[in-house]
């Protein structure tokens, strides 16, 4: 039987070289290489836009307009090419009232349950729906929390209203909404707020609209007072507007709804039940207790929507998100978490022959989750479709019946095919991946002795089990556990709470465009412009492509986008600056030979070597230390991966060195195996210089480095929350409840 595959000719996408290469359909096929090698290159901006492009191509122009847009990739041609399905990084949108229940469906199967056998009989399905107006609750709207002003957040009582009494940006004296309060006639706008009577107290809080009595003569005719509270409820918390969504944040404490005790569902709903629960008991329970729950439901008539509900639920459970609740809102998810959603309904699909695209699946995964996945995966192929997964992991790796392995370096040094077959082959060819995966593994024997600790005692917050710990102060700690096991409540929010003073790298993806390049990103251009000022006797302004020195045809873009209706729009190159973003003029200025066109042509490593300013080098050296030495200076964030991304933000919290303990959330993710040992040389800098460092983490070798360890679990959710091990390193590998302590012994034998 021959073997059916996509042919991928001519590729040359971003640092593509030309390649060809084929790729095997109905198997698993995984692309491995460094950061910047081109992995998400070639499969997601050559293969996959390809196949969305003509895929979008055949709908009419109307829906095409609804449609993302894909432009025509760089690649001669790409034959036998299948409908692709894209799972990425990005998380699963949608505001506090989107779930994992209605992300999923699964919610909505459970309405269908809860109106047919729930008891009493309410109504319709319709009518166990928190988005609507039968079914939520009446006093939270249906989002299960009440949001209320806190009024000493809001209010300076030291100060007057002249002095800036009110703690919010459109309250500042001298703006308009102050003046209805100045202007109204009822304060002494002298006053500090303390020494207001009741009456004025509560008149400037809580009055309903009214005309004021004796305003004064700047008064508006036709305005109304009203108190601060329901003048700001309406104007911003009532309308979910984006515009000052922080300082919102900053006034307003948010509480478990009293009525439906967060259930977000009216009375008449949760008074149906199904074996004394009701359908808002069910979406508070972990995904494993709703699964066993509904096993004890013996109803023949609904059997099929039952058997549809354990489907979901089984394949929750296998992609490690078995802790997760139908009621958790889907923006507070990772980007691991999301993707593993999407991941388990697309396991559910009856499609078959489609190609299924992942974007380094293992994120957010702990080594014990990662058997879940890979099922996930071999369950897609058996279905008779194919599978290309971009994956750095190797438990995920392990399972490919085909490798591309690409490289050999990153950017400029890579875009090339290092390595195609299988997993034993990988392991013994002389490749980055291919060694890196055959290295032994240790773990530090050397026990540090630590004499200062930080400390923070009987933890609570969510399913945390009054834990304590101690983290020993100048050293590496890493805290482990599988997904959901209580990590990031215990370190990103009440240990940061104790230690504000805390730095947090988290995995909030930096704002791309192409107008963002590295050089404004790490804020160093400025400095560059200043010198190019100055060589040349001339304002730094003019060495700005968004300013000054912009092409006047691309107003600096250094492309031209032709925007051709219902077809895609085109880009092409500026004939004029032929793409340097800069007025012609500007190339008549230089400094050590180099045009500032030049300068942000050059790599970082190359920059290292141009410019004597202590200030640049010790920003090159930074980023080239978080392994992006190759980059440009003048790449578009909007071009970068994600590994790159979350290496640049490394690079921009290392040079804030203002700090004393610094948290990292999985700094390994899109790193290559080979480049762990570079990223552990940058936290010993920091360790050197009197720093604590504490990263939340799965990667097995960064564990092996660790000074200390603290492991939760023993799994996620409700089943989590336990301190399981805490201490130096050798120790876990003896604990035998630990499930990281039993990955690491296995990985380092």
């Amino acid at each position: 039987m021959t073997r059916e595959i996509i042919e991928i000719i001519h590729a040359n996408e971003n640092n593509l070289k030309n390649i060809s290469v084929n790729i095997p359909k109905k198997e698993i096929t995984i692309i491995t290489g460094l950061s910047g090698s081109g992995k998400s290159s070639l499969i997601f901006d050559t293969l996959a836009a390809e196949s969305q492009r003509m895929l979008n191509d055949t709908y009419s122009s109307y829906i095409q307009q609804l449609l993302p847009h894909y432009g025509r990739p760089n690649v001669e041609k790409i034959n036998n090419l299948p409908v692709s399905i894209i799972i990425d990084q990005k998380k699963i949108g949608g505001n506090a009232r989107s779930t994992v229940g209605t992300a999923t469906d699964i919610y909505t199967l459970l309405r269908l349950l809860f109106s047919r056998i729930g008891k009493p009989f309410v109504g319709y399905s319709m009518n166990f729906s928190f988005n609507n107006t039968n079914g939520m609750c009446p006093h939270c709207q249906g989002l299960g929390v009440i949001k209320d002003i806190d009024i000493h957040k809001l209010i300076d009582f030291d100060k007057s209203l002249n002095d800036g009494a009110i703690k919010f940006p459109t309250f500042q004296p001298g703006g308009w909404r102050l003046s209805r309060y100045t202007e109204s006639g009822y304060f002494d706008i002298e006053k500090p707020i303390k020494d207001y009577s009741d009456l004025e107290l509560n008149t400037l809080l809580y009055e309903e609209e009214k005309a004021p009595d004796n305003p004064t003569i700047n008064w508006h005719k036709t305005a109304k007072y009203v108190g601060l509270i329901p003048r700001i409820r309406s104007a911003f918390l009532e309308k979910d507007q984006n515009q000052y969504k922080k300082e919102i944040e900053q006034i307003v404490d948010e509480q478990i709804c009293p009525n439906c005790n967060g259930k977000r569902l009216n009375d008449a709903a949760l008074s149906c039940k199904i074996n004394n629960k009701s359908i808002g008991d069910c979406a508070d329970m972990s995904i494993s207790e709703l699964n066993s729950f509904l096993q004890m439901i013996n109803e023949p008539k609904v059997q099929t929507v039952i058997d549809d509900l354990l489907k979901r639920l089984n394949t929750l459970e296998e992609v490690g998100l078995d802790y997760l609740t139908l009621n958790r809102t889907t923006n507070t998810l990772s980007g691991g978490e999301s993707q593993r959603i999407k991941m388990s309904k697309h396991l559910n699909s009856s499609l078959c022959d489609v190609l299924y695209i992942f974007d380094e699946p293992s994120i957010g995964l702990h080594p014990h989750d990662i058997t879940g996945i890979n099922k996930i995966f071999e369950g897609l192929k058996e279905k008779g479709n194919t599978v290309i997964i971009v994956e750095h992991d190797p438990d995920v790796i392990k399972i490919a019946d085909h490798i591309i392995d690409m490289g050999p370096g990153s950017g400029g040094n890579g875009g090339n095919i290092t390595f195609q077959g299988t997993y034993k082959e990988l392991l013994n060819s002389d490749t980055a991946t291919g060694n890196a995966l055959f290295k032994k593994h240790n773990m530090t024997t050397s026990n540090k002795e630590f004499c200062n600790f930080y400390e923070l005692n009987n933890a609570n917050m969510f399913n945390l089990k009054n834990i304590s710990i101690k983290i020993p102060k100048n050293a590496l700690t890493i805290v482990t556990g599988v997904a959901g096991s209580g990590k990031s409540t215990l370190i990103t929010h009440l240990f940061r709470n104790k230690y504000p003073n805390s730095i947090l790298l988290d995995q909030k993806r930096i704002h791309t465009s192409s107008r963002s390049i590295i050089a404004t990103y790490m804020g160093f251009f400025d400095k560059i412009r200043t010198i190019f000022g100055k060589a040349n006797s001339k304002s730094p302004s003019l060495f700005s492509f968004i300013g000054e020195g912009s092409c006047p045809l691309c107003k600096g873009k250094g492309i031209i986008k032709t925007d051709l209706a219902f077809m895609d729009d085109v880009e092409e190159t500026c004939e004029l600056c032929e793409g340097t973003r800069y007025k012609q003029e500007i190339s008549n200025y230089k400094y050590s030979g180099y045009t500032i066109s030049d300068i942000l042509n050059l790599s970082i490593d190359e920059a290292l070597e141009i410019f004597i300013d202590k200030d640049l080098k010790n920003i090159f050296n930074t980023i080239s230390e978080a392994n992006l030495g190759y980059i440009k200076l003048g790449q578009s964030l909007d071009t970068m991966s994600g590994g790159e991304l979350q290496r640049l933000k490394i690079a921009a919290t290392l040079l804030n060195n203002t700090g004393e303990i610094y948290i990292l959330d999985e700094p390994s993710t899109g790193l290559h195996e080979s480049d762990i040992k570079k990223l552990i040389q940058v936290f010993n800098k920091l360790i050197n210089k009197g720093k604590t460092v504490i990263i939340l983490e799965h990667n097995l070798s960064i564990m092996c480095q660790a000074d200390w360890i603290i492991d939760l679990g023993p799994l996620g959710g409700f089943n989590g929350g336990d301190l399981i091990y805490m201490g130096y390193p050798n120790g876990i590998t003896r604990c035998t409840s630990s499930v990281t302590g039993k990955r690491l012994l296995e990985y380092t034998s």
